[in-house]
């Protein structure tokens, strides 16, 4: 039964290493305890209050205090150096001094702009330059006036830093009531140290004015220290350092589990969450949360934080950010940018993500119940069988991000007119698990593509592997899509296919040919799909009509389905026999799988045989059909050159154009096709493009 410790005084107790799942902690009071590695799952900390106990935030304010009292001695020397600028009888003093106030000018100057690291680093510079122009201007000692420059810089510097952490600390643990006492002592402890300093110098002047421009350097100072626990991006590190000693006593959580802990309105500051599984934990209207130690969880992400405490997350940008188990349910992400954002197990339930850029985001697991993404842009996310698409709310997406020329790119659905309806779109989304990208870039080799797919498919038969799509993006980028059994391993797979891809690209036309002769027929087959798909990007453009592959070990297919189980014998003269134990399966993709079937007759020759087999109304069909395809080819090889695969793409693309205006001729290509006659047209044509039309118009057939 889960515990029930809600309402309790449980400041300093210890619960390290406990389980203590389900229990409820509301109301209570909880600083200075211990969770480490406790399990907490599920855990109710909603209005409880984390934190520092009393005895130590006032141990700290007594410890910022007395560093701020020591610092005061750095300040009170460089302001005792400064205020030599006044003696005019004693020209090394004068040069000493108007040093000093050029390197503390300059140093403040750098720091409020760019910070307390540069600022020391350009006040050592400065100290060096300006006291060596000083020296030879005023023709005082030269290195004198150096040294002076360059220790004005350093307790100038150590003072600077002394103060702000001690302010940054004063202020996590008391905030403003800190932050004012630390600067009160501060500006009294440089007072005092500066009088003391000037009274006991040679240079007598006015002990009250080193005073107070050492209280004018101890305001800077405190300043810094503000800025700091502010989150000054650039002294940010102060305030982490600072939180580092407030949260040493805090309230732990360090190791501990908090999945799916509540933490709704609770008191957070000074709480230690190092290391903490925090997958779907609420944060909603926690208090104090910037001041907490986040260590490497999603926490440390400052306006992630503001989004987790306010749902309030409009027009904000994640990109490239570690967000696993973040819990944003409800929350306002309108126009928000997770572009390569890793929100795998996230719980936006019920969020609303119109127009969010959810582009290369990693979504696996991913609850999307409830959730709003019409107009979202959904190019390349990376969503799984676990990712969660339960009453989502779209209207349409958009499949790449906009440009000014094409604001609305690759809508879905494409009719700008229709929206998908209630639950269309998970229907829509639900995509082709477990599959093996192989993404191609810089001088695609269809040639190189075609001989390692297929040894790829011989090497690995238990893969199962099936060419589910083709797409061209870019000018010079290809990939190619095959579906795998459920345990493959992708990337074994992968690194698998490039490695042998290189090595093809790599080799000699000899070598590649010898290649060629033992699988000719398969890999070129793909090797004509695969150009056809670079020059005309439109064709093999997804699932249907790609095809799949047959289940074929040792070999491929990728024309179509076969529906029927079609085996592979060896019978006399090597000649291969296919025996069809289904009334309904494709020609096509039997033909991928080794053999050429002939609808009429089982006994089919080997690809690259005669037409002898075929019926005398079919003989004539192919002979009437292969003098036409080559008439119309010769015609359009006096106008269109075929010197290069892009030249004769383009005239192949024409020839189709003629086809498709002819139906008689159409529907005679398509009928010779239908019954097997590929190989007989290829072996009828004479002609350098019959490969990549014949490839092309097989897509047709599967159209039909």
């Amino acid at each position: 039964m889960p515990q029930d410790l809600s309402h309790q005084n449980l400041r300093g107790c210890s619960f390290k290493g406990q389980n203590l799942a389900w229990a409820n902690f509301n109301y209570s009071d909880i600083r200075g305890a211990d969770f480490t590695g406790a399990e907490l799952t599920s855990a109710n900390f909603s209005h409880a209050q984390a934190g520092l106990q009393h005895r130590w935030i006032v141990g700290l304010l007594v410890t910022s205090c007395l560093l701020l009292a020591i610092s005061g001695i750095f300040s009170g020397y460089s302001a005792y150096f400064i205020t030599l600028i006044l003696d005019h009888k004693n020209s090394e003093n004068f040069s000493a001094g108007l040093t000093s106030l050029i390197v503390v000018t300059i140093f403040f100057s750098t720091v409020i702009r760019k910070g307390l690291l540069l600022g020391l680093g350009t006040g050592l510079a400065s100290g060096i330059i300006i006291g060596a122009i000083i020296g030879v201007t005023t023709r005082t000692g030269f290195g004198a006036v150096i040294g002076v420059g360059v220790i004005t810089a350093s307790v100038t510097a150590i003072g600077a830093f002394a103060k702000a952490f001690a302010v940054a600390l004063a202020m996590s643990v008391a905030e403003f009531i800190g932050g004012f006492i630390g600067v009160i002592v501060a500006i009294a402890a440089s007072f005092i140290a500066a009088t003391t300093v000037a009274q006991a110098g040679s240079f007598i002047i006015n002990e009250n004015i080193p005073g107070y421009v050492a209280g004018a350097i101890a305001l800077f100072s405190s300043y810094i220290g503000w800025s700091a626990f502010k989150k000054s991006q650039e002294d940010s590190w102060i305030s982490s350092f600072a939180i580092t000693f407030a949260t040493t006593r805090g309230t732990s959580f360090r190791n501990a589990n908090l999945t799916k802990a509540k933490f709704c309105q609770a008191l957070l500051k000074s709480t230690d969450l190092r290391s903490s599984i925090l997958i779907d934990t609420c944060w909603h209207k926690a208090r104090k949360i910037n001041d907490i130690r986040p260590g490497i969880t999603y926490l440390k992400y400052e306006q992630l934080r503001e989004v987790l405490v306010t749902g309030q997350g409009q027009e904000k940008i994640f990109d490239r950010q570690d967000l696993r188990g973040v819990n944003l349910k409800g929350a306002n992400l309108i126009d928000a940018s997770f572009i390569g954002t890793d929100l795998s197990h996230a719980n936006l339930q019920d969020a609303d993500l119109s127009r969010a850029k959810l582009v290369q985001t990693q979504l696996d697991g991913t609850d999307f119940t409830g959730a709003t993404l019409t107009g979202a842009y959904i190019e390349d996310w990376n969503i799984t069988t676990d990712t969660n698409f339960d009453r989502v709310r779209c209207e349409c997406v958009y499949m790449r991000l906009p440009t000014p020329d094409n604001p609305d790119p690759h809508r879905k659905p494409d009719n700008r007119q229709e929206v998908f309806g209630d639950g269309e779109f998970g229907d829509f989304i639900k995509p082709i698990f477990d599959t093996l990208d192989l993404y191609h870039s810089q001088g695609v080799d269809p040639r190189a593509i075609a001989i390692s797919f297929k040894q790829l498919a011989e090497n690995h038969p238990e893969a199962d592997l099936r060419i589910v799509g083709m797409e061209v993006r870019g000018e010079d980028k290809f990939l190619l899509r095959a579906k795998t059994a459920a345990m493959a391993d992708k990337s074994e797979l992968s690194a698998e296919y490039f490695n042998t891809y290189n090595q093809t690209k790599g080799l000699p036309e000899p070598e590649i040919k010898l290649l060629l002769a033992e699988k000719d027929n398969q890999i070129r087959r793909l090797e004509n799909m695969v150009m056809t798909a670079l020059e005309r990007p439109s064709f093999y453009s997804n699932v249907e009509q790609v095809g799949f592959m047959t289940n074929n070990p040792g070999g491929f297919s990728v024309g179509g389905s076969v529906d029927g189980d079609i085996n592979n014998v060896q019978g006399e003269n090597n000649q291969q026999r296919v025996s069809n134990k289904s009334s309904n399966f494709n020609l096509q993709g039997a033909q991928f799988a080794g053999g050429l079937v002939d609808a009429e007759t089982v006994n089919a020759q080997q690809i690259g045989g005669n037409i002898t087999n075929y019926t005398t109304e079919q003989k004539q069909n192919l002979a009437e059909a292969a003098a036409e395809i080559q008439q119309l080819l010769n015609q359009l090889g006096q106008n269109y050159p075929t010197n290069t695969p892009l030249e004769k793409q383009i005239a192949v693309t024409e020839a189709l154009k003629q086809i498709d205006s002819n139906p008689t001729l159409k529907a005679r290509v398509i009928g010779a096709l239908k019954s097997g006659g590929t190989e007989a047209l290829k072996e009828l044509i004479d002609h350098p493009l019959v490969n990549i039309l014949l490839a092309t118009l097989e897509g047709w057939q599967d159209a039909e």
